[in-house]
């Protein structure tokens, strides 16, 4: 199926039909692809071998954003599942701010964090936190009550059954929920980097654009594609290796 959209989208951009700077051809996209990459073109163009430089910045401002998104989504969500004076406290606040559109946040983030990486950070952030905070509270919230029974009835204690049983217990939905924040993640920093910030994959995306670049502009787009993919899978493996005692009673098995 891929080899098909591509022959078509090849036929269809050199049948004139639409000039060939507005839809570039894949042969096309790939060869500006490999001058941003390599540049194979030996001239001095904006983006030509600066692909590297552009994924790291990307990618770093995706995973601190993820990290600090992940680490507070868990401890809160656990938190929250666990007691329900904590929730009842802090719930309404995050559910309030849940629905406000992480975008939106962009001119306060540029009026505190400025024009660099913390604006994209703080956003990334935004996007990532309350997937991660939703999937956390769910996993503790649907922990077996007998499992904490019994491991009340050996002697365990709130903060042995929550180690030892609730975190363990919720790690599924953590992991769902993980694989939802990373996608959130790359669609942010892109937002943020068009707007906020002068380097990285999506900047690149849109001054390609000013630029009339769009074959630029499509390979952007396809390296943002696989970098989310990219993560996804890595946080699959390592969901895969760490939920491996559930391979035995669920389809995860099929995932070898």
């Amino acid at each position: 199926m891929p080899v098909l959209l591509l022959a078509g989208w090849e036929a269809f951009s050199r049948s004139g039909i639409l000039p060939a700077a507005l839809l570039p051809a894949p042969s096309q996209v790939v060869l500006a692809w490999a001058d941003w990459i390599f540049s194979t073109d030996g001239n001095t163009q904006t983006y030509s071998g600066h692909w590297l430089f552009d994924i790291a910045a990307s990618s770093g401002r995706v995973f601190a954003g993820f990290a600090i998104a992940t680490v507070l989504g868990v401890a809160i969500g656990m938190a929250i599942g666990w007691s329900r004076s904590i929730e009842s406290l802090v719930e309404p606040t995050l559910q309030t701010l849940r629905p406000v559109p992480p975008v939106s946040w962009i001119p306060l983030a540029i009026i505190w964090f400025g024009i660099a990486n913390k604006p994209a950070i703080f956003l990334v952030f935004m996007g990532s936190f309350f997937p991660v905070l939703l999937s956390t509270i769910h996993g503790v919230k649907t922990c077996d009550r007998n499992l904490l029974r019994a491991g009340a009835m050996t002697g365990g204690s709130s903060s042995m059954l929550l180690r030892h049983i609730v975190f363990p217990a919720a790690l599924p939905s953590i992991f769902s929920g993980l694989r939802i924040a990373i996608g959130s993640a790359w669609m942010l920093t892109v937002t943020a980097e068009m707007v906020a910030v002068k380097s990285g994959v999506g900047y690149v995306l849109w001054d390609s654009y000013y630029f009339l670049r769009y074959d630029i502009v499509i390979a952007s787009m396809v390296s943002i594609g696989l970098l989310g993919f990219v993560s996804d899978y890595v946080i699959k493996r390592i969901g895969g290796r760490v939920l491996r005692w559930q391979r035995g009673s669920t389809l995860q098995a099929r995932e070898g």
